[in-house]
């Protein structure tokens, strides 16, 4: 708990003294004003974030984390749980979405193991944070103890730590875990306060057989385990999973560390809505990337105050709408670094 509360008292509100000079700058490059919309928002963003007047985003990094969940018991998903291990490895490989994605982007990947249900064979590239082998089924009773819950942010917080040492200038979020729709769709239900099929989606494929059992599921486990929604804790040990914890801490210890935050989609919403309860600030520290095909996605992130950079029918997970999210906020922060300004191009200002 101490590396959590450590995390959480380095916290600052952004840096918004730097808003009106950023401002200044971008009202007088070389284009009408407000000419590149979300692309100025952006570079804003990172300016206030960093503290940084000419930020940089070179070291790029996405983090996924991988867990199982007892709740596949239920027949909530469409794929068998032994995919997690077997796309762990893909990952480690290169060849799945994100791989191509984040070469594509030029940005690293850290895969963490923070509760695949196997024994992963050792790599130097996959980052053991094990807590166990899932969680337990939420149906019957919480998914981990408070413990647990606690231990699976603070690994999240030890890899963005660890990980410090080689730079990071942005952060992207991902996930691995057959069945972690159900356990998200649960934590936006309480924390929302939304009825459980409102966002409740069909994960990887269910059929309406599935999803209607689906959304059982999770009301059952809600009333069963009646999970606090003041407390981000109790939630995350009630109805959560690993992974998501792991990415909660992975985005309390970017916002300790003044690094932008892209989250990916459904289920790393869900672990910021587990952040932003913990600690408020952070919200001004995240990124949407995308707007997920999980209809529990969108209410999130109104839930949160935050707009997507794009919709474009995703729902793989991984980090891969991070990844190319992350291409976007570069894209803004040349804007602000490299364009030139009326006066070094010798190009007339607009009549007033």
């Amino acid at each position: 708990m101490k590396k959590l509360e450590a995390a959480i008292k380095k916290i600052e509100p952004i840096n918004t003294r730097l808003l009106e000079q950023t401002q200044k700058k971008l009202d007088n490059l070389t284009k009408p004003r407000g000419s590149l919309g979300r692309l100025e928002e952006l570079a804003k963003q990172v300016v206030c974030i960093t503290g940084m007047e000419e930020p940089k985003i070179k070291n790029k990094v996405i983090i996924t984390m991988a867990g199982d969940h007892g709740v596949v018991k239920e027949g909530i998903s469409a794929y068998p749980q032994e995919v997690t291990p077997q796309m762990v490895y893909n990952f480690l490989r290169g060849g799945a979405g994100i791989n191509v994605l984040a070469r594509h982007v030029g940005a690293r990947i850290k895969v963490v193991d923070i509760g695949v249900a196997a024994g992963l064979d050792p790599n130097p590239e996959l980052i053991n944070k094990k807590i166990a082998r899932g969680t337990k089924n939420m149906a019957n009773g919480p998914a981990m103890t408070r413990e647990e819950a606690i231990k699976s942010i603070e690994a999240g917080i030890e890899v963005v730590e660890e990980e410090l040492k080689a730079g990071i200038d942005i952060i992207g979020t991902g996930d691995m875990g057959i069945g972690n729709t159900t356990p998200s769709s649960a934590i936006a239900a309480v924390i929302t306060g939304e009825e459980v099929v409102r966002v409740t989606g069909r994960g990887t494929g269910i059929d309406d057989n599935k999803f209607k059992n689906k959304v059982k599921v999770i009301e059952a486990a809600l009333q069963v385990n009646n999970p606090n929604p003041k407390d981000g804790i109790d939630v995350l040990a009630k109805v959560g999973g690993f992974e998501i914890g792991g990415i909660a801490g992975v985005i309390i210890a970017s916002a300790a560390n003044h690094i932008p935050i892209m989250i990916d989609g459904f289920i790393s919403g869900a672990a910021a809505l587990i952040a932003v309860k913990l600690e408020p600030k952070i919200k001004d520290y995240l990124i949407a990337s995308h707007c997920s095909v999980e209809i529990g996605h969108r209410i999130i992130l109104e839930y949160m105050g935050l707009k997507p950079l794009f919709d474009f029918n995703l729902r793989l997970g991984e980090g891969t709408g991070a990844a190319l999210g992350i291409s976007i906020v570069e894209a803004g922060v040349k804007i602000l670094t490299e364009m030139a300004t009326f006066e070094s191009a010798g190009v007339s200002e607009a009549i007033t």
